[in-house]
């Protein structure tokens, strides 16, 4: 008998005789600002990435998986909220993730998990909106979207801003990557022996600018003569070891088997603006900020050994928070209100088919971009090269793509095929006016397009 089927026939005994099922452990990797072609998993040749690749081995890569945001912060708002992050007003930078959201960490923490978060928060710094406030027994990192990663202590600024131990600031002087995977490796130590299955958020801030490395890592690159490309091969390496550090901890501890571990990346790299960094989203179209593939196409792998079949890929779309329902799900936890979907039944053969028969991106207060995808159909509503108009900005137009053999967009289809455009156009906009709707019905205020002054005057 498979692990799979010897799970699930332990699972109905344990329903008949009223008893818990086993549950996973569960570890979720979130990466900052990678290039979808930056990992070997996705064809990457000068910057080895052996940890990283490891999870996709041991277990499942999902071939079309996207962020719910061109941006940091709604991609970790969707995550943290389970939900669309426009239901709680968050289209770009910024938060904080409001009161109304009934978060991950809650949710596990509730159904009897010791929860866990190191790194970056970005989803609030005020009081009652920081990770220990929303669900995290322990945090160590920092609240806000940036960081020095060599930290120079009478730095100003956000990105000098202190480390913090649960509330508390800490004098942090290692590489801040390094100290990121030796903490989440510490916290997976303190669970050893414990009675209860712990969730661990590990949100690296690598590869996001500053472009920072140290010598440990650049030596490895000697071959690459782009600079910037070259200290960015350095930052990914050093996530790449904190990683193996925490798979070996985890080996450690004796609890390999029985957690699920997913690595993800929260929007494109970003190429063209927006803290541009020497990533590569090869091969596919646009950059952070934009909702062209490039944009909000991202790795997303899954291993959960005797669970998830080794080595295997899965083609249907799917989105951030699926990796919050997943987890709901297996930890039994409160999974009401939430848009995603568990998707360990079609990784395992109970389910088969699309996890979702549309998907949407909205990005209004950042160049108004947004999107849907039904099918292989892609409308795309995008600007694309500079943030601001202007010469170096190609404004942003009606596009339709068929991704099946166009997963690159390079050629629009939208002037040959306006019935699908105005179809997929017509399920965006029911989409954006229902999770407005949702938004004002929790009492918040949705987020427009920014107004030019002129506009404002009415000039």
């Amino acid at each position: 008998m498979t692990r799979s089927l010897l799970l699930a026939s332990c699972l109905g005994l344990a329903s008949a005789l009223g008893a818990a099922a086993p549950r996973p452990n569960i570890i979720v990797i979130l990466t900052d600002d990678m290039g979808y072609g930056d990992i070997g998993a996705h064809g990457c040749g000068d910057i080895p990435t052996p940890q990283i690749d490891a999870i996709a081995r041991g277990g499942v890569r999902f071939t079309d998986a996207y962020s719910n945001g061109s941006f940091c912060t709604p991609t970790r708002a969707a995550l943290m909220s389970c939900r669309y992050q426009q239901r709680y007003g968050i289209e770009d930078l910024g938060g904080p993730l409001p009161a109304q959201a009934d978060t991950l960490p809650a949710r596990l923490r509730a159904a009897g998990y010791t929860t866990g978060m190191v790194g970056k928060w970005h989803l609030g710094t005020g009081e009652g909106f920081t990770p220990v406030d929303r669900g995290f027994d322990e945090f160590f990192g920092f609240l806000g979207g940036g960081h020095q990663y060599i930290i120079n202590p009478s730095g100003k600024g956000e990105y000098n801003a202190p480390i913090l131990r649960n509330r508390e600031p800490v004098e942090e002087t290692r590489y801040l990557t390094d100290a990121f995977g030796e903490e989440a490796a510490a916290f997976l130590a303190r669970q050893k022996g414990s009675s209860k299955p712990f969730f661990l958020y590990l949100a690296f801030n690598a590869v996001h600018t500053p472009l920072q490395a140290v010598e440990k890592y650049s030596a490895r690159f000697p071959g690459i003569t782009d600079p910037k490309r070259r200290t960015y091969a350095a930052m990914l390496s050093a996530m790449d070891d904190g990683i193996g550090r925490v798979l070996a901890e985890l080996d450690a501890i004796g609890q390999r088997d029985n957690t699920l571990v997913i690595f993800h990346n929260d929007n494109g790299g970003p190429t063209t603006r927006n803290a541009v960094n020497g990533s590569r989203n090869t091969p596919l179209r646009g950059s952070k900020c934009e909702t062209f593939e490039g944009g909000i196409r991202v790795p997303l792998l899954m291993r959960w050994p005797g669970i998830i079949a080794p080595g295997t890929t899965f083609p249907h779309p799917v989105i951030t928070f699926d990796i919050s329902a997943t987890a709901l799900a297996q930890a039994g936890a409160d999974a009401s209100r939430i848009d995603g979907r568990d998707l360990l039944p079609f990784l395992t053969g109970g389910l088969s088919g699309p996890v979702h028969e549309s998907l949407f991106w909205r990005s209004r207060t950042m160049s108004n971009n947004y999107a849907a995808r039904r099918g292989d159909w892609k409308f795309v509503h995008s600007t694309e090269g500079d943030a601001t108009p202007g010469p170096k900005q190609q404004p942003a137009r009606d596009m339709l793509f068929h991704l099946a053999d166009d997963t690159g967009e390079q050629h629009d289809v939208a002037a040959s095929e306006p019935g699908k455009l105005a179809e997929l156009k017509a399920l965006y906009q029911a989409w954006s006016d229902e999770v407005d709707e949702d938004c004002r019905n929790f009492g918040l205020a949705p987020k427009f397009p920014n107004v030019p002054p002129a506009q404002k005057r009415g000039k």
